[in-house]
């Protein structure tokens, strides 16, 4: 199986929010991270669900300092997706 494809297999969490964050970043950064971020990314792809769900909902934290950083930016990218794709009516 291609890397692209089992990727875009493993993004697919079985609940919305999780499928959002991983599947938006898959999408929109992986082809264009270091290999430090894809290797970060590949790591939390083999996480447990509720574990990757306490990581971005921030109700614990993973010891390694570079995937803390990690979780931080991929939920910023989420984060501004959501705000640029946001528009109100006054």
């Amino acid at each position: 199986m291609p890397l692209l494809a089992k990727l875009q297999w493993q993004c697919r969490r079985g609940t919305k929010e999780l499928d959002l964050v991983l599947q938006h970043y898959r999408q929109t950064e992986y082809s264009e991270a270091s290999k430090e971020e894809k290797t970060l990314f590949t790591e939390l792809l083999s996480l447990e669900d509720d574990l990757l769900a306490s990581y971005l909902l921030g109700e614990a934290l993973p010891e390694s300092p570079q995937l803390v950083l990690f979780i931080s930016n991929l939920k910023k990218l989420h984060y501004q997706s959501l705000t640029m794709n946001c528009s109100y009516q006054e």
